[in-house]
C-alpha cells in the first residue's frame, strides 16, 4: 500500500477522535483535525479543548461546509471520518439535524473524493452497533433468531424479554456477528447505516480502500459530562458525581458491550495499517456483555457511595434488549484484542470525572422531552 503519513480526522476534537489523534501521533503520523466544536459536546464557549495535542493541525469547520472540507483534504493521505451528531433519543425529534450532519456530511466528503483531485489512499468510517437494532438470539428448539422490535403491548405489560414466535421459549442473547441483518431503530442508527454503506460503496466503485468499524458502547475519559445524550457510563458518572442515583429503564437486566476508548484507538490503527482491512466491515467491542444494572452498581462501588440505582420498570421506544459483539472477524483478520478490563477502565473514568468540578445534571430535562414527545412510557 502507498505510504501514509498525513491523516485527517473529521470530528477529531471529540471524545473518540481526540484519543485517536493521540494514538496516531505516538505512531509518528501527522494529524489534521476538522471539527465544528458543537456546543452540545464542547460547551457554549466552543473553544478548542485543552486536551487536544499542540502538534495537531486544528481547523474549525463543518462537514456541511464544502470549502472547509476541501481545505482540510489538501495533502492528506488518509481520512478517519468520525464527524457525526450523536444521541439516539434526540435523533427522533431532530431528524433534519441528524440526517444533515451524518448523511449529507458524509455525502459532501465522498463527493469531493469522487469529483476532485486528492491524494487520499484510505478512508475509515466510524459506524455503530446501533445499526443492528436487536442483537442475535438463539432458541434451543428453533436455532438462531434475529428478532425485530419488541411489541409496545408487551413492553406496557413489562414483558421485557423476547419469546420465540414458533415455540414460545424465551430467547437467549448470543454474540452478534457482522452478518446479522441490520434493523436500525432510530434516526441516529439509520444515519450511521447511511455513512457506513455510502463509504464502502464509493470505495469499491472508485477503488479507494475503505473500512467501516462498528463501535459498540465506547467509554473513557473526555466523554462530554454536560451532554445528556452521551454514553450511559458518562451519564451515570455525572449523576453519581452530583450524588444522584443512576436511573435505569426496564428491569436493569438489559445488556450491552462496553469497550474502552483506548481499545477503540488500537482497532482504528490496525484498520489503517493492515491491508487485510480494506473493503471490510468489523465489529469493535469487548465481546462480553454486562447488564445495565451491574454497570451502575460497579460505578456506585468505585465512587464509594451508599446509593441505590432507581429502576423505573418503564421503557423508551426504540431501546433494544441485548446486543454484544462477536469480535472473531477483527481478531482473525487484523489481530485485534481488547486489553482494558471494564473494572480498570471505569476506575480511569471515575478518576477523570472526580478531577472536574461538578457539572449540572441535565438527565431529567431530556427525559421530560422524551415523555412529552411520546418516546417513553410513564
Amino acid at each position: 500500500m502507498p505510504k501514509i503519513q498525513n491523516i485527517l480526522i473529521t470530528g477529531g476534537a471529540g471524545f473518540i477522535g481526540s484519543h485517536l489523534a493521540d494514538g496516531l501521533l505516538e505512531k509518528g503520523y501527522n494529524i489534521n483535525v476538522l471539527d465544528n466544536l458543537d456546543n452540545q459536546v464542547h460547551g457554549s464557549s466552543s473553544q478548542k479543548p485543552e486536551y487536544l495535542h499542540d502538534k495537531i493541525n486544528f481547523m474549525q469547520g463543518s462537514v456541511l461546509e464544502k470549502e472547509s472540507l476541501r481545505k482540510s483534504l489538501q495533502d492528506m493521505d488518509a481520512i478517519f471520518h468520525f464527524a457525526a451528531s450523536v444521541g439516539v433519543g434526540q435523533s427522533m425529534y431532530q431528524i433534519e439535524k441528524y440526517i444533515s450532519t451524518n448523511t449529507q456530511g458524509t455525502a459532501n466528503l465522498l463527493d469531493l473524493l469522487v469529483n476532485e483531485e486528492h491524494s487520499i489512499k484510505k478512508v475509515i468510517v466510524a459506524s455503530s452497533m446501533s445499526i443492528y437494532g436487536e442483537g442475535k438470539y438463539h432458541c434451543s428448539n428453533c436455532g438462531d433468531i434475529f428478532p425485530k422490535n419488541r411489541a409496545i403491548k408487551s413492553l406496557k405489560e413489562k414483558h421485557w424479554d423476547f419469546k420465540c414466535s414458533t415455540c414460545g421459549e424465551i430467547l437467549k442473547s448470543t454474540a452478534t456477528d457482522e452478518s446479522k441483518p441490520l434493523n436500525p431503530t432510530s434516526i441516529y442508527a439509520q444515519s450511521k447505516r447511511h455513512q457506513e454503506e455510502m463509504v464502502i460503496l464509493v470505495g469499491k466503485t472508485y477503488n479507494i480502500p475503505t473500512v467501516a468499524l462498528r463501535f459498540f458502547n465506547v467509554y473513557g475519559t473526555r466523554q462530554a459530562l454536560s451532554n445528556p445524550y452521551t454514553g450511559v457510563c458518562a451519564i451515570f458518572s455525572n449523576r453519581l458525581k452530583n450524588k444522584l442515583p443512576p436511573i435505569i429503564y426496564e428491569d436493569g437486566l438489559q445488556s450491552r458491550d462496553f469497550i474502552h476508548v483506548k481499545d477503540i484507538v488500537s482497532a482504528n490503527i490496525l484498520a489503517l495499517e493492515k491491508q487485510a482491512a480494506n473493503g471490510e466491515i468489523f465489529n469493535v467491542g469487548s465481546g462480553s456483555p454486562i447488564s445495565i444494572l451491574n454497570l451502575a452498581n460497579t460505578l456506585i462501588e468505585v465512587f464509594q457511595l451508599h446509593i441505590k440505582s432507581q429502576i423505573l420498570n418503564q421503557f423508551r421506544k426504540g431501546d433494544i434488549r441485548h446486543c454484544f459483539a462477536d469480535i472473531t472477524k477483527i481478531q482473525r483478520k487484523l489481530g485485534f484484542q481488547p486489553k482494558i478490563r471494564l473494572e480498570t477502565g471505569i476506575q480511569d473514568l471515575i478518576d477523570w470525572v472526580n478531577a472536574h468540578s461538578s457539572i449540572k445534571d441535565n438527565f431529567q430535562t431530556v427525559e421530560s422531552e422524551l415523555e412529552k414527545r411520546g418516546l417513553k412510557s410513564r
